[in-house]
């Protein structure tokens, strides 16, 4: 079985003595499990493992159930620490409070049990992390697959992982693309849509969400107004529930819309978005042709292998702890993203052929300066080399 980077990282967090909560983060089907059940198969500390998936809606007695059973376990067999594993937490109702009881209780009382949790980023980003528990966790992000991650683990070419994008759970059913794209619209974008974002969060219209969704992924790596977005839907909507939407869709790293990179705040917010889906499956399942139709569309394969790059960088984001953007001024220059972390930016020129040179990199660093300024692609950093690269080392 493939382990993932993570898996040592996190292993040496659980091997340390008792100091922080383990969060581990992630979009649906990045992992997160298998991670897990790696880790508890690779060391020798004993442990109790419990999903909340089986007992959502429940109150959060449910989490002391499970607290009380691991020290109770820990007292009988006389254990000098235990591993207490909690998957789908965001699932149960005021799960935060409960746990920051539990936990601080154990701290006053010296009891050396360790815990793990895993959730969906969005949830346990918004509800409890920085509030309830602050300063009691660490987390451990987990982002879509990158190409070095399932060109080694499942024998994708540089064009498979353009196209199909890097869910593991899909890679053997590439050859049967009708399949290949069920699953994705299934157990992925249904899942998280229903199972995620619904199950806590108020959506007056689910239906139009998910045509926010179709016509956002469709559009990945290109610029459109939320009012020309809107005009093609079937269901009526307006221009804040459509970003509302948006928004969580992001947060549960399945679609975003890029602002335009300024350096007013406010002119950031105001722009025009460019949107970005998260992996690249989500626009090849909408973009109404097989794979090898795509490549042999020059325009069709250059949206494909521009979003590509897109979704790399920003299910990146978060553990490489930078924003994204794009730039486009008044004359038409363009760059297709720059990126901002601590105070510094970089600018990103994706080209997938021979095509002419766009002077929008030569723009944008006589406007903003910026640290670096890179083409991918021809001429530039090769896509398979950028696609599984540290982007921190870009600053």
């Amino acid at each position: 079985m493939y382990s993932r980077k993570q898996l040592q990282q996190l292993s040496l967090r659980v091997l340390e003595p008792r100091k922080f909560i383990q969060v581990v983060l992630g979009p649906r089907q990045v992992g997160k499990s298998t991670l897990i059940k790696q880790l508890l198969g690779s060391i020798s500390v004993p442990y109790l493992h419990y999903s909340a998936d089986n007992v959502a809606g429940v109150g959060n007695t449910w989490i002391s159930q499970c607290w009380e059973a691991a020290r109770v376990k820990m007292k009988l067999e006389h254990l000098p620490e235990l591993i207490l594993v909690i998957d789908e937490i965001q699932k149960i109702r005021q799960w935060s409070e409960c746990v920051k009881k539990e936990w601080d209780s154990d701290s006053f009382h010296d009891i050396p049990l360790k815990v793990v949790l895993l959730g969906s980023s969005r949830v346990l980003l918004e509800h409890g992390l920085s509030e309830s528990l602050a300063g009691r966790f660490e987390r451990l992000v987990l982002p879509h697959w990158s190409f070095p991650e399932m060109r080694d683990a499942f024998g994708f070419s540089l064009e498979e992982y353009i196209f199909f994008g890097g869910y593991p759970g899909a890679a053997s059913l590439i050859r049967d693309e009708d399949r290949w794209g069920d699953y994705l619209s299934g157990a992925i974008v249904d899942a998280t849509i229903h199972k995620d974002i619904l199950i806590d969060t108020t959506v007056s219209k689910p239906a139009l969400m998910r045509q926010a969704f179709e016509l956002a992924s469709c559009y990945s790596g290109q610029q459109l107004a939320l009012t020309k977005l809107i005009g093609q839907m079937q269901e009526a909507g307006n221009a804040t529930t459509i970003a509302s939407y948006l928004q969580l869709l992001d947060e549960a790293g399945l679609v975003c819309g890029l602002h335009k990179y300024a350096i007013d705040e406010a002119r950031k917010r105001n722009s025009v978005p460019k949107f970005q889906v998260h992996n690249n499956g989500l626009k090849s399942i909408y973009c109404n042709a097989t794979f090898q139709q795509a490549q042999m569309d020059r325009a069709l394969w250059g949206r494909l292998f521009e979003s590509a790059l897109g979704a790399y960088l920003v299910s990146n984001a978060c553990a490489g702890g930078y924003h994204v953007y794009y730039w486009r001024n008044a004359q038409s220059q363009e760059v297709d993203y720059v990126l901002e972390r601590r105070g510094r930016v970089v600018a990103i020129e994706v080209k997938s052929n021979q095509e002419g040179w766009n002077d929008g990199l030569t723009a944008f660093k006589q406007t903003f300066r910026p640290h670096g300024a890179y083409v991918v692609g021809e001429g530039g950093i090769p896509a398979e080399d950028f696609l599984g690269m540290d982007i921190s080392q870009l600053f």
